[in-house]
């Protein structure tokens, strides 16, 4: 698998530009010329989110921990994970790493708050599930139109696990959510699905990579976006099938809607197979509103924008309505309603 770039926000250089293949859509070193000075301790604002949900707490307020930095279930486990910004102009990082031992169910409801102005985050995540361990990550993120923001989550699927993962985002002035995962088949079973709904001048960039390096795997994937006024909405998903991988059934979908008429998306689907007995796809779209659809709504009485909202989010709840628990996916259903 491709390595990943190393970014170490106290070090300009290592700041990743449109050279660099994978970062060719987010320069971060036009984004942030600069290293940004570290940001002061910050300030917890209520529960987040999830806090109606039960379960364990793990929390970093502007990089630093309050209470573990880490967490390992077994058995069955709600942890709910916040990364929280509350900082103006400064710039903070930190890592966690997460583990599911054999056979644990793992629920992980996870949101990145921002608060503040033109902070730079960046934060790193390694997900380890053991054999025949179920994980699911819920991940909503919420931040300022000036904010950076950089989310890298590594997943290592042993055999016979189960991972399900669900990013839902509004974007911020540069924005990457990257997922990669190390997928070691044999019976194991990864969905990777994503929603980015933007407005304004926000950005962003939901990157996968998956790497089916065991036989047998299966991988299904579907995002979708709607981007507005002058935002960018990015897309690159990239799965691998080694030599030795025979089996794999690997799926990926992107579809997105422009509904202004600056506005850009970028998607780059990818397939690299080195294997021979194997099922792989990639299906990608871009597009507007049915017009049609429009129409019928307004004759009957809905006004333009109330039939707008009415479709678009008709054309997003595909991905929401996969999430599980159900009460989460209600949960999650009503904090993308109320962006619409």
């Amino acid at each position: 698998m491709n390595a990943p770039v190393r970014i170490d926000l106290t070090d300009a250089t290592t700041f990743p530009n449109r050279r660099v293949e994978t970062w060719k859509y987010s320069d971060l070193a036009r984004g942030l010329r600069d290293a940004p000075p570290p940001s002061p301790p910050g300030l917890i604002p209520g529960g987040g989110p999830f806090f109606a949900m039960d379960g364990d707490g793990v929390v970093f307020a502007n990089g630093r921990a309050v209470g573990p930095d880490a967490y390992v279930a077994y058995g069955e486990k709600t942890l709910r994970l916040r990364f929280v910004s509350d900082a103006v102009g400064t710039g903070h990082s930190t890592a966690v790493r997460i583990a599911a031992r054999p056979d644990a169910h793992l629920l992980i409801l996870e949101s990145h708050e921002g608060r503040g102005s033109a902070y730079a985050a960046h934060n790193r995540l390694t997900i380890d599930l053991a054999a025949g361990a179920h994980v699911t990550r819920i991940v909503l993120v919420d931040e300022p139109e000036d904010a950076v923001s950089i989310t890298e989550a590594t997943v290592n699927v042993g055999q016979g696990a189960t991972y399900r993962q669900t990013v839902i985002t509004t974007g911020a002035r540069l924005q990457r959510l990257e997922t990669r995962v190390v997928h070691d088949g044999h019976g194991a079973d990864v969905r990777l699905d994503g929603l980015y709904l933007l407005t304004g001048g926000r950005q962003s960039d939901q990157t996968t990579v998956v790497d089916h390096v065991g036989p047998n795997g299966l991988t299904a994937q579907l995002t979708k976006g709607v981007v507005r006024d002058t935002a960018r909405g990015v897309f690159q998903g990239k799965i691998i099938v080694e030599r030795g991988a025979d089996g794999t059934d690997a799926r990926m979908g992107h579809h997105a809607l422009i509904l202004g008429e600056r506005a850009e998306v970028d998607a780059k689907p990818e397939l690299q197979i080195y294997a021979d007995d194997v099922q792989c796809a990639h299906g990608n779209t871009v597009g507007n509103l049915d017009a049609d659809a429009l129409f019928y709504l307004q004759q009957r009485g809905l006004p333009l924008d109330e039939a707008t909202a009415l479709l678009t989010e008709a054309f997003l709840r595909e991905v929401t309505d996969r999430i599980e628990p159900e009460a989460v996916r209600d949960l999650v259903n009503q904090w993308l309603t109320e962006r619409l």
